[in-house]
């Protein structure tokens, strides 16, 4: 069994096929998926899909990319979601430099008022972290009692350490299957299984092989299987610990 932790499944990438993905994701051995959102908007659409899924549950938020244009009442609305039977995490957010879409000191502010709302919610978070460690840590740091994943994971080896020595999660997508992400499989080998997720961040990231295509739920086996070879595990005992790690981080199943 495994559980897809991160993809977007209210994007318009699956309107035509919604439906088929999660019965693909439920054939190849996907027990549960959860969408997560990256704007108010998103994270209404992203209640819908999994109103209509027994399997699927959704994270809102508001991504860093959106932090110029968020104003107080879209965190007053993703509070209020954040109270809904489904929401399972508060997310997407955190910091992004490498695209700077927004200004960081917006996307530090964004990132500061969801942490409080997770807080307030007694929820998890999901943190997008790209060229941002040093900001990402610092804020963090100010909140120790936050149950956090970083989603995606990329950086270096000092992150990684911070991160595993607060108790963070760390979770890796097909992009772990890359020719050029031997940094990347660096970073899962020394994960400890019991820190370790697992996810597509479909449409986005689909593995080797199958790049240029839409990304689906259903593959993150690929992602588990890379993980399993590089760390020297069995695919199935990769399966367990991050299925597990996953049920106790969103406390589902």
């Amino acid at each position: 069994m495994l559980i897809d932790t991160h993809c977007h499944l209210d994007f318009p990438e699956f309107d035509a096929d919604r439906e088929a993905v999660v019965e693909e994701a439920a054939s190849s051995g996907v027990a549960y998926i959860i969408n997560v959102s990256s704007s108010v908007e998103g994270a209404r659409r992203a209640l819908e899909v999994s109103a209509r899924f027994p399997g699927v549950f959704a994270v809102v938020g508001v991504h860093p990319h959106e932090a110029d244009s968020a104003a107080q009442e879209d965190l007053k609305e993703i509070s209020r979601l954040a109270g809904s039977d489904k929401v399972v995490a508060v997310g997407e957010t955190g910091l992004d430099y490498y695209r700077s879409l927004s200004s960081s000191l917006n996307q530090q502010r964004i990132f500061r008022a969801q942490i409080e709302i997770a807080l307030e919610r007694n929820l998890p978070l999901v943190v997008h972290c790209r060229q941002a460690q040093e900001d990402t840590l610092r804020i963090l740091r100010e909140y120790p009692s936050l149950k956090t994943v970083i989603h995606c994971f990329s950086g270096d080896h000092a992150f990684l350490s911070e991160c595993l020595e607060r108790g963070y999660y760390c979770s890796f997508t097909c992009n772990i299957t890359y020719k050029k992400a031997g940094n990347i499989r660096e970073y899962a080998a020394a994960v400890p299984l019991d820190r370790l997720m697992l996810e597509t961040d479909a449409p986005y990231l689909p593995p080797e092989g199958m790049r240029g295509k839409r990304n689906v739920p259903a593959w993150v086996r690929y992602a588990a299987e890379a993980v399993a070879s590089v760390k020297g595990e069995k695919y199935e005992q990769v399966c367990e610990a991050s299925t597990a790690n996953a049920k106790s981080f969103f406390s589902i199943g």
